[in-house]
């Protein structure tokens, strides 16, 4: 089994919890190595360090466990780096929420504005990431689960040498919106996704190995006056049929973008606001299964539940291991698998991972339906990546403005202007210019 030195930086955020005991639980596939969670703040790295070396000594692992907020010491010789972490934290997220919606424009985490202001905090945070590991851990490999994980891999696969593999497990959860929603079961379907991260489509569909089409047709007939349909899967179901395809959940803020636009200018709170009221409740329970004997966290106490980031875990476990698994991967189309984008463009694919590395399948083309989307949304990637990396005001206007949610130059300009503003501790001075 893989002994090595794997770094987690985010290692204190509020995910930290959950993707230790995931990581422990694949524990055995990583005996004998040592694993240094990073972070800036030193009481919840504390306590995130506690359970995760209770739960290594109750499973009889051998994993040495530790801490630091120092980010190069960290990564001194690394192995691998596990990047998941949120520059500003939740309140800059519910910036990213709230500003977008005054101007009519919706904002998303990883979609619109709200996610490209995200891409230029994390990816300021990544330059630095990034000379550290140049420095001192240049075997060093990044497993990325910052988001919007497509623009930091286009950034940093971009502009560096250093190795950069990002995952989400959307390709593997997406079908199941639609699947569900159509009375069928996921674990007969087997469904290819392809696309840009969150904006991926299904090239390959089958239920029971025939085309699954026939039974969401059948389906959407029966079901698109059914009022106990909850209008998300019925936009999705609706969207599959439309489409011949089965979409990325993110796709709803494109295709259904002012009914969720009023539904987000309507609600009391945004998503990031909720979480800040949850976070503290989060850390209490955290605080309570340092304390214990053998901790056991609970899913619904625990941000994002309990497996987090499993499949970084599972790319990391087939790469050190050499197992060949067959798994999603975010990096650059080189050779053009995905017909229809370049060669230097980030896209999510299935791949195979072994010790060689992360091996791209060939892919089949998306439908014309959905293709000309997703390439402008990998045209708005590859200009939000260059602006963040070593760009302008006059850059990220020109990127936000290829962003297909905001409609117009002038509330592209207004959005930069107000959104850096508010994220300027975070952001380079060159970004405010």
């Amino acid at each position: 089994m893989a002994a090595i030195k794997l770094v987690y930086i985010g290692g204190g955020s509020s995910r930290a919890a959950g993707t230790m005991a995931s990581f422990l639980w694949h524990g055995k596939e990583f005996a004998g190595s040592h694993v240094v969670l990073q972070d800036l703040d030193a009481d919840r790295l504390a306590v995130v360090e506690r359970i995760a070396r209770r739960i290594a000594e109750a499973q009889d692992l051998d994993i040495t466990i530790s801490s630091t907020t120092d980010r190069r010491a960290a990564l001194t010789d690394a192995d691998a780096v596990l990047s998941s972490f949120r520059p500003g934290d939740f309140a800059a997220r519910a910036l990213d929420e709230r500003i977008p919606l005054k101007h009519g424009v919706i904002g998303q985490e990883t979609q619109g504005p709200g996610g490209f202001f995200m891409a230029l905090r994390s990816i300021t945070e990544f330059q630095g990431i990034v000379e550290d590991i140049r420095a001192v851990a240049p075997r060093a490999v990044l497993f990325n689960y910052t988001n919007p994980v497509n623009i930091v891999s286009q950034a940093v696969s971009r502009f560096t040498d250093v190795p950069i593999w990002s995952m989400c497990e959307g390709p593997i959860t997406f079908p199941g919106t639609v699947l569900r929603a159509a009375g069928l079961d996921p674990a007969r379907a087997e469904v290819t996704m392809a696309g840009v991260n969150h904006n991926c489509w299904s090239t390959e569909h089958l239920y029971d190995g025939q085309d699954v089409m026939p039974l969401l047709d059948a389906a959407w007939a029966e079901r698109r006056d059914d009022p106990a349909l909850g209008t998300f899967e019925k936009r999705m179901l609706r969207l599959a049929v439309a489409m011949r395809s089965l979409p990325a959940d993110y796709f709803q803020y494109y295709y259904y973008k002012e009914e969720v636009l009023r539904e987000l200018q309507g609600a009391r709170t945004t998503r990031a606001e909720d979480l800040l009221a949850a976070l503290p409740g989060y850390w209490e329970h955290y605080a309570e299964q340092a304390q214990a004997e053998v901790p056991d966290l609970d899913p619904s106490r625990s941000r994002g539940g309990i497996h987090e980031l499993e499949l970084a875990i599972d790319v990391m476990s087939a790469f050190y291991n050499d197992t060949g698994a067959r798994l999603p991967v975010n990096l650059p189309n080189t050779g053009g698998a995905l017909p229809g984008f370049d060669d230097d463009v980030v896209v999510e694919m299935w791949c195979t991972v072994d010790a060689a590395g992360v091996h791209p399948e060939k892919q089949r083309p998306l439908p014309h339906a959905v293709r000309g989307l997703v390439q402008q949304l990998a045209e708005y990637q590859y200009l939000a990546a260059e602006a963040a990396w070593h760009g302008t005001r006059a850059d990220g206007v020109r990127a936000l403005t290829a962003n297909p949610l905001v409609p117009t130059l002038a509330v592209a300009e207004e959005l930069y202007d107000e959104m850096a503003w508010a994220h300027r501790a975070y952001l380079p001075e060159r970004l405010l210019r």
